[in-house]
């Protein structure tokens, strides 16, 4: 058997809000823009009479501008999930049906009120995390066979830890890990930390994303996961659930920040936008294509990484938060980001989780996502 050893990896992904019927009062605001931000958790339970099962919490961020609201809601009900909701109104608030919330049939137990202000709204759900075994050194998993991959981590089937211990109500941050029962992560984890925005900003830590009032962010990271062989790689599968325009198509846009990235000179941006190219765009996830082998990186320690052509899927993605927001029938498209290129080392033989991924066929996309 393999001998386990801990090794991390860190990539980023955020998600912002930019809705073109108002677009006008933020660029009149410019950088001195600002929200007021505030969080809670679980909001309107009444824990004595309807407690959450263990490991599901559901983070409700209100960023109040002078004419508008964005709602944020994380969520571990499920695959974890982050939905934005864009009202038009200071007076919009989150309602939630608790029980019907926790049930089976939980459509339709989410609300924000008045449903009538409400301009925009999108989710992003991460649903597995692939891993294969890339014995030619190509990473590129589209190019391997079916038996190259192994059985892909549900992150449905994830136990996840109590929010409540791991929420900063002033800072607007909370930190999600959590694991299957599998021998892979008896000793490691797979974490998300959300964190919502009022003001422009920077983080300290590569790749330091820029932020605005109108953006949030989830950071992503494994740390002290076994890998299944002496060649794995990983990649994530990310999906997007939309009323009408979820997000279709990626952007790689030049981005010249390398003093807050060095040597990444682009950032990938997953977009919803009604009609073509040219359509204004409502929302997007945005990343830079790097990933870091250390918590603490230097610039030896970052990899690039890449994204499959976004593709429609049939089913809805497992999470209770768009099943309770969005019902049935909405939607669905999905791609994988794929970390590491040819030469770089492989998890077992560097600090270095390689975050790759599972290939399916064009045709099984209820399985997976399909590489180009």
């Amino acid at each position: 058997m393999m001998a386990a050893k801990m090794f991390t990896i860190h990539f980023y992904v955020t998600f912002l809000l930019f809705t073109i019927r108002v677009s006008s009062s933020f660029i009149d605001y410019g950088e001195n823009y600002r929200r007021n931000v505030s969080l809670e958790l679980n909001p309107g339970l009444n824990s004595s009479l309807t407690p959450p099962p263990l490991g599901v919490g559901l983070i409700h961020v209100r960023a109040l501008g002078q004419n508008d609201t964005l709602h944020y809601l994380f969520c571990s009900l499920g695959a974890p999930a982050l939905l934005l909701v864009h009202t038009n109104s200071t007076s919009s608030k989150v309602e939630v049906d608790w029980p019907v919330f926790l049930s089976a049939n939980a459509s339709g137990s989410l609300r924000v009120t008045p449903e009538s202000t409400v301009l925009h709204r999108n989710a992003l759900i991460f649903t597995r995390l692939w891993e294969y075994s890339d014995v030619n050194d190509t990473a590129e998993p589209e190019l391997l066979p079916f038996s190259s991959f192994f059985q892909p981590y549900e992150l449905q089937n994830f136990t996840w830890g109590d929010l409540r211990k791991k929420l900063d109500p002033t800072a607007h941050t909370a930190l999600l890990c959590g694991g299957d029962s599998s021998e892979s992560f008896s000793n490691g984890s797979l974490c998300l930390k959300f964190s919502a925005f009022g003001s422009v900003g920077r983080e300290k830590g590569w790749p330091s994303l820029l932020h605005n009032a109108n953006s949030s962010q989830v950071r992503v990271w494994l740390d002290g996961v076994t890998p299944r062989s002496n060649r794995s790689r990983f990649s994530l599968e990310l999906q997007s659930v939309g009323s009408t325009n979820p997000l279709t198509r990626v952007n790689v846009l030049q981005s010249i920040d390398d003093e807050y990235t060095p040597s990444i000179f682009k950032v990938a941006q997953w977009v919803s936008s009604p009609g073509n190219s040219s359509s204004p765009i409502l929302s997007y996830a945005q990343w830079k294509p790097v990933a870091y082998r250390k918590a603490s990186p230097v610039f030896e320690d970052a990899t690039p990484c890449h994204h499959s052509t976004p593709v429609a899927i049939a089913q809805r993605p497992p999470s209770g938060l768009v099943l309770a927001y969005f019902g049935e029938g909405r939607q669905t498209t999905g791609l994988n980001i794929t970390f590491s290129i040819a030469g770089d080392p492989f998890y077992n033989t560097t600090n270095y989780l390689s975050c790759v991924h599972y290939s399916a066929e064009r045709g099984q996309c209820h399985q997976g996502i399909p590489l180009p």
